[in-house]
């Protein structure tokens, strides 16, 4: 992890508009019916029907999605008692964490009060706004008595987050962390340093659990808390022992199990972990400064469970894997509480997460692997993109199954779905090529089999079940990256071609692709050699109809690929040219780009091709092309170089396809912006229309265009390179693909083979 200086984060808190969350409309606005609509005189309409039923108000109003993170600043995140308006950066901060992990909106409300009956009395008041409440930096021991008194109060969720979402984080690590040791939770010893609202919570949770309250011991400022002290609150008699020969945390510690710090770095030894128990569990949760160090704790035992509040160290106990799904799942069920069942649920949700393979995305984040189950990895990482469905559908159940939900979810793969879709994680396009592919997979050779991203692939390509794995490469070297990935490869097929059982396929191929291209200088002898390289002997695969679609191009230079392609597969009679598109999904809509890898400097009859074929591939997609061919001028204004090319391909496709929408060449401001495209020119085909393919006047345009919007857009999907124009489903990756685009990829791929079959009567 980085070093922050004071000078970095000042500096990021200020730069550009001060802060870190804002406000964003989410209807239109831009005409004057908009705004009647959106306030005086159509907003009565919506008032009127919340007065009827003020339930409607999850209907007509952001309260839905709407969570209010609360704070006096009474002791703020490590700094204490700062006041009010000193703690809003945190709970600007905590906005942001719930809007970028759950897609949930917060006003953060500072409250200048420190009298608890006030501060509930003003946080009443203001409620009605809000779907849900989150408590922030309260000091004990108000804040109890804060949230119990809210909690009972009011009909939305409340939550304190310092308390219940380190005990919830903290509560999954512990069960997988005594199943990885091989303990039980009831039989186990536990002391827990701090007795301040998260110690308490944590422990009164592992209570909840199973843990037995005479095996545990709390210790606060004082040492043990035992039942003679004077003047216990009552969190801490609670937990006091009856227990009188123990009252440091050196006595303490000897034998147990498990330690719990919530309290001050640097306050557990090395002695004290080596007093442990065997397979000693350590959650030192000080932040920044643990209890123990990481380095300190495994040196004194190797065969300690570690966790801290660090994501510098393995096994991080960060409330961010909680909280945004616990609220995500309350409020779509417009929960009235956020109960004990709720919370016992993202435990188990969050435990279990932990167990199941890991998505590459985490692993490349971290710059690992693998993660796999076990003493370095029994917590999930926050960058999990499966907690939001699997935490937030967990509590979403709990909620309705013990009768806090007012609004029930029936089906439960669609609010899946929906939660995917609202994190920009899947989208609708993705999910119906999934679908599609789905129904009747196909048998897809994957040339690049010893590398770990197409192996990757493969694999979640057959667990998704979109497709027939068959991936080339030597056998053993495939088996051994599969093994150090932690991958299955039961019932994917390895090829390698070089092996001496493959010679008769090698021998026949060569003879079936010498035949084929004899009258173009083509020998047997020259075409054997060639079947030695993975993309001749993989398209013949399908070439022969011995596999159904062919992927490449994760390190293959694409002039090979290319030049293979035309040779072996060919390009489909009715074109001279073939070409790739990219798909772009994005909040403004589904945009389709070409050629954005084949092609380097068109002239007007391979830009006529790449129309058509562009023309033919949104459609396939089940969009209606409108198509803008691109320049760096607009309709015929410039008379030399590469627009008059863009001219001609358009006048040809104006006069042979009269029903296209189709039109240029033109800068890309005119193709996106309608409105200014009437305005100037009002003669063009694309009048009134917004336009969604893009037809690049060259390569380097088109591949810098997609490469730069996937760079700025983070948000924003990328699908392609998508095969146009070739005679069979030969499709192409993106140099260092990610695993889901090969995926995607294969999609396609899977999809186009259906096509190719059906056109062929098969």
């Amino acid at each position: 992890m980085a070093k922050i200086t004071k000078e970095a984060a000042l500096l990021y808190h200020s730069q550009g508009k001060p802060g870190k969350i804002e406000v964003v409309p989410t209807k239109p606005y831009s005409t004057q019916t908009d705004l009647s609509l959106a306030y005086s005189p159509g907003v009565a309409e919506p008032c009127l029907e919340i007065e009827k039923n003020p339930q409607d108000a999850y209907k007509y109003t952001a309260k839905g999605n709407l969570v209010a993170v609360i704070s006096n600043g009474t002791a703020v995140l490590g700094l204490g008692d700062i006041g009010a308006l000193g703690g809003k950066p945190v709970m600007e901060g905590k906005g942001l964490l719930f809007k970028i992990y759950a897609g949930i909106d917060v006003f953060d409300i500072e409250v200048n009060e420190k009298d608890p009956d006030k501060f509930i009395e003003a946080v009443k008041a203001i409620a009605p706004t809000f779907g849900g409440i989150n408590l922030e930096d309260i000091k004990a021991p108000e804040c109890f008595e804060i949230e119990r008194r809210l909690k009972e109060e009011l009909d939305i969720p409340v939550m304190h987050d310092d308390q219940h979402g380190t005990a919830i984080i903290s509560s999954a690590g512990l069960l997988n962390a005594l199943e990885v040791a091989g303990k039980k939770i009831e039989n186990v010893k536990i002391v827990v340093n701090g007795a301040g609202a998260s110690a308490t919570s944590c422990t009164k949770l592992y209570e909840s659990l199973g843990a037995r309250r005479e095996n545990i011991l709390m210790l606060d400022s004082k040492g043990v808390i035992t039942s003679d002290r004077e003047n216990l609150t009552e969190q801490k008699r609670y937990f006091a022992t009856e227990r009188r020969d123990v009252h440091t945390l050196a006595e303490a510690i000897k034998g147990a199990d498990v330690f719990l710090g919530l309290s001050k770095g640097n306050v557990l030894t090395q002695d004290m972990v080596r007093s442990m128990a065997d397979h000693p569990i350590v959650f030192a949760l000080a932040n920044p400064t643990p209890e123990i160090s990481y380095e300190d704790a495994m040196a004194a035992r190797p065969d300690v469970l570690m966790s801290t509040g660090r994501s510098d160290y393995p096994n991080q106990i960060n409330n961010v894997i909680g909280f945004p799904y616990i609220f995500r799942g309350a409020l779509d069920t417009q929960a009235k509480a956020i109960n004990e069942e709720m919370k016992i649920a993202a435990v188990h949700a969050i435990a279990n997460l932990a167990k199941q393979p890991v998505p590459d995305v985490v692993n490349e984040v971290y710059h690992v692997n693998n993660f796999t189950f076990g003493p370095e990895y029994f917590i999930p990482k926050p960058v999990d993109p499966r907690l939001i469905t699997e935490v937030s559908c967990a509590v979403a159940r709990a909620a309705m199954e013990s009768g806090v939900a007012r609004k029930n979810i029936e089906d439960w793969d669609a609010y899946k779905l929906q939660l995917r879709e609202l994190m920009g994680y899947e989208s609708k396009l993705t999910r119906q090529l999934y679908d599609t592919a789905r129904r009747n997979p196909q048998r897809v050779v994957f040339a690049e089999g010893i590398h770990p991203n197409m192996l990757k692939a493969a694999v979640e390509a057959k667990a998704e079940g979109i497709c027939h794995p068959i991936i080339l490469g030597n056998d053993e070297a495939i088996e051994k990256l599969a093994k150090e990935l932690d991958l299955s490869l039961e019932g994917i097929e390895i090829v390698n071609l070089r092996h001496p059982d493959e010679a008769p396929r090698r021998e026949r191929y060569a003879r079936i692709l010498s035949e084929k291209r004899a009258r173009e200088g083509a020998t047997y002898e020259e075409a054997n050699d060639k079947m030695f390289e993975r993309n001749y002997f993989g398209m013949m695969m399908v070439e022969t109809g011995e596999a159904d679609a062919f992927i490449t191009g994760l390190y293959t230079k694409y002039s090979n690929t290319i030049k293979v392609a035309k040779e072996v597969i060919g390009i489909r009679p009715e074109y001279k040219h073939f070409g790739t598109m990219h798909i772009l999904n994005s909040k403004k809509g589904t945009f389709f780009l070409a050629d954005t890898l084949i092609n380097r400097h068109p002239n007007a009859a391979t830009l006529i091709d790449i129309a058509k074929l562009s023309e033919h591939t949104v459609r396939f997609f089940n969009h209606t092309p409108v198509m803008a061919m691109l320049s760096y001028s607009n309709f015929g204004a410039d008379k030399e170089g590469s627009p008059v090319s863009v001219h001609e391909a358009v006048d040809y496709m104006q006069q042979n396809y009269p029903e296209l929408a189709i039109d240029g060449e033109m800068q890309v401001n005119f193709a996106m912006n309608r409105e200014m495209r009437d305005a100037k020119y009002p003669f063009t085909r694309l009048k009134g229309k917004d336009v969604n393919t893009l037809i690049f006047p060259n390569l380097s345009s088109a591949n810098s265009a997609y490469k730069l919007l996937q760079a700025m857009d983070t948000d924003a999907e990328l699908i392609g390179p998508i095969q146009m124009g070739l005679n069979k489903p030969i499709h192409f990756t993106d140099f260092e693909s990610s695993v889901r685009d090969i995926v995607n990829i294969t999609a396609v791929a899977v999809i186009d083979a259906i096509v190719d079959k059906k056109k062929a009567g098969k």
